[in-house]
Parts: C-alpha cells; structure tokens; sequence
C-alpha cells in the first residue's frame, strides 16, 4: 500500500458526503434566518449573523456536526447590551433546540443541540479588522475571510492533517488538549501546500520557529511555534500549542514519513487495565504510586485542567522538596479527579543529613549549633569536609503523611483549594485496583512497559 493510497482511503472515510453538506447548509440558513427574524421580533438593530469556523470554510470531518454562529453588533455597543441582547437573540432561537446551555468564555454565549449539530450562538463585535477586537471572538470573522481566501484546492489536505492530528492526540487549542486549533491547522496546510509538505518539514521543527506568512509581525514570541495571525500583526495563532505537544507532533510526523498507517489516523482503542494487569505493571516498576483523589468542582474544562495541572505540578514541588524523588505524574478526571505520583520510594529513613556553613564563618556556625544542640530534632552533630553537620529527624517520613500534612499549604488554584478542604483520599501501590472506573484504567496504560 502507498502513502497516497493510504490518504485516499483516509479521505474518504473522513469527507462529507453530498447529503451531509446539503443538511448542514440547510440547517445553518434556517439558524441565520431565525436570528435575524428573532432580533426584528425583539427591536434589536443593525445585527448581522455570520456562519463561521470549519463549517464556513469546508474544512469539516464528517460526523463532526458542530455549527458557529456569531451574532455581530456595532463596534459602539456597550458591552453590556452585546452581551444581554446576545443572550436575548440566543434563547429565542434556542426555543426549538435542545441541551440548551448558557456557557461563558469571555462573554456569555449560548450553546444547544439543534437539527442533530451541536450550536454555539455568540455574540461579537463587528470592527475593522481583527488588530481593533474588542472581545476575543471579533476576529473570528477574520479568519474565516483569510482561509475561504487562500483554502481553495487544499481543503482535503486540511481534512486529513486534522484526522491525523486527532488521532495523534495533538488536535485541540482548549486548555485540556493544548495542541492545535484548527485555524492553525489550516494554516500550516496553506503554508507548506499540502498535508504531505507539513509533515516533512515538521520532521526538522525545533522550538522557537516562527512562519510568518505576510512578513507583518509586530511583537516578538516565545512559544515554542509561532505562526504570526495573518489577520492580526500581534497575535501568535499557536499561543495554545505546549512543548508537549509540538513535540509529539515532530514525532508522529517523523514515524508516519518512515511507516505510514491507518493507526495514526484510527488509533486502536485503549481496553480498561484489568486489576491483574495494574497490579503487575506497578510491582513490574519496583518505583511506589501514590493516588490523590477528591470530587471535582463542577466547572467548565478551561478553568478546571488549569488548576488540575496546577495542583498536579505543586505536588510535585512538594515531594521534592521534601526529598522525595519523582519519576512520573499524571492527572485524570471524570466522576471523581485524581492526581497519580510514581515516586522512586515512598518512605525516607528518619534520619535526615542537613549541612551547615563551615567552621569559620563564626556567626552562622555559632547560630548552627545553637540552634540544633540540645533539640530533640538531633541524633548527632559533627564536621564534615570543613562544614558543620547535623543528622536530624525528619518531619516526615512517609508521602502519604507528608500529603495529610502539607497538602493544603501547596498551590492548589482557587476551586479546587476549597475541594480539597472538604476531603480528599488517598490510595498507594495496588490499591489503585481499587478504582474501578474504566477512564482511568485505559489512562493508567500510560504507564505499561512498551506502551
């Protein structure tokens, strides 16, 4: 099988069909005619709605019924009427849909099921360009003029360069994913010209390179890829991609250039771990896991990852500070959250080995003594190397005691500091079989020798 061949097999598994365009321009002109009707019925003036995103631009995968509807106001509307006349126009429309469900990002916007697509229905702002936003959906609009512009004959590319990036995990610019989004997606496909050129030259990326594709950048990045928004001279459209995740995307591409599969696009589905296999993979490591788990803040993905991945990095500040050495963590919510530590050792000696300032520095050596002598903190005190030692107690000699006891002094973010005040357990080696939900015994796959 050759690559071509393979990408023509890909495309038509993910292409639109006739059928499913027809339906989706028919409901997308039946939602804009209802919220200019909507708007004359409620006296909302000099509205404009707009279909945007990939549905607008035919860069959408089949089955991905997902309608952007933007409601546009003059630029000299306050805030407040955007949003209160937004959500007015919003929820007449929404008389007829279902799962109707007011969101906010930067401002409240509302989103429904509705002639089986999943709908936001945003209000923006209608300016110059996207350089004068006055919220950040305003230059949503822009994009979609660029790429209808400049995506002609590419299109299919797009498509598949989308398949692989989802199946590769690295599509999606929300906190939760941190990948690429797919205006940037579209973006790299008309840059290199097609999906083939963007994954060769992605073989050699390395951080810090920055495509540019008008010459206009006005401000200098420091991410790890920076595509200058042709709309917009100031924004870097990669601005969500982590290190992580550009660097994941350099190795799918270079495994794809060198063995080419279906897996890349269709990844195989992950079985949940039986208790077997998860006892076997943590005493196969020899290493000590420790499982934090609490009931998770109902809040929105893009607030509650960040304070996931907060909460996640703050215990390991606290483990290594500490000297309690870590190899590997991770996080996974669904019902329940939990943050997973492999630690080299769970418990430390109780002694513990604390170097002081040398002999002659009389006033800190005097202080060092003074300080430790006589403690019940001291098992004993000598010279070493020409530097005052004191072997002392450790306060604490386990990780679970040392989670009871100085949890809620890490960072933790606003919510979820207040969870954890209201309970948390923990769970340590194979008792982890314990947790029987199967979301997290796929993700504890991550850690399965040759996974």
């Amino acid at each position: 099988m050759t690559e071509i061949t393979l990408e023509e097999q890909i495309l038509d598994r993910i292409k639109p069909g006739p059928d499913e365009k027809k339906k989706l321009e028919e409901v997308a002109t039946e939602l804009l005619e209802k919220v200019s009707i909507s708007a004359r019925i409620l006296g909302i003036s000099d509205i404009t709605p707009k279909l945007v995103g990939s549905a607008a631009r035919d860069t959408w995968i089949s089955g991905t019924h997902d309608l952007d509807i933007f409601i546009s106001f003059p630029e000299d509307t306050s805030r407040e009427d955007l949003e209160n006349n937004g959500l007015l126009i919003a929820r007449k429309v929404a008389k007829e849909g279902e799962n109707i469900e007011e969101r906010y990002a930067e401002h409240p916007y509302l989103n429904m099921q509705y002639g089986g697509f999943d709908v936001d229905l945003v209000p923006c702002y209608s300016v110059e360009s996207a350089s004068e936003i006055i919220s950040a959906v305003d230059r949503t609009p822009f994009h979609n003029e660029f790429i209808k512009m400049v995506i002609p004959g590419r299109e299919d590319d797009v498509l598949i360069m989308k398949q692989f990036m989802k199946g590769t995990g690295t599509y999606g610019s929300e906190l939760r994913t941190q990948g690429f989004s797919g205006y940037l997606t579209e973006l790299l496909v008309v840059h290199y010209g097609s999906f083939r050129n963007t994954l060769r030259n992605a073989c050699d990326w390395k951080p810090g390179l920055s495509i540019d594709m008008l010459e206009h950048g006005t401000i200098k990045h420091n991410d790890p890829l920076v595509v200058i928004d042709p709309t917009d001279p100031k924004r870097n459209v990669a601005a969500a991609l982590s290190l992580n995740q550009f660097a994941r995307f350099i190795d799918a591409a270079r495994a794809y250039s060198e063995k080419p599969t279906e897996d890349f696009f269709f990844p195989k589905q992950k079985e949940a771990m039986t208790d077997n296999e998860i006892i076997d993979m943590i005493t196969s490591r020899r290493s000590s896991f420790v499982a934090i788990s609490f009931r998770p803040p109902d809040l929105v993905d893009d607030i509650l990852y960040p304070q996931l991945d907060k909460m996640e990095h703050s215990i390991r500040a606290l483990f290594e500070e500490y000297e309690f050495y870590v190899l590997n963590s991770g996080y996974w919510v669904n019902e329940e959250a939990i943050i997973l530590i492999e630690l080299a050792t769970s418990q430390l000696p109780l002694v513990k080995k604390h170097r002081g300032p040398p002999v002659w520095a009389h006033t800190h050596a005097k202080g060092f003594k003074d300080k430790y002598l006589g403690s019940d903190e001291l098992f004993s005190l000598y010279i070493e190397d020409g530097f005052y030692v004191a072997d002392i107690k450790r306060k604490f000699t386990t990780a679970k005691e040392l989670l009871e006891g100085r949890i809620q002094h890490c960072s933790l973010g606003k919510h979820l500091g207040k969870t954890i005040g209201l309970g948390f357990s923990i769970v340590e080696n194979t008792d982890i079989a314990r947790v029987n939900d199967p979301g997290f015994r796929k993700f504890l796959r991550k850690w399965e020798q040759g996974k």
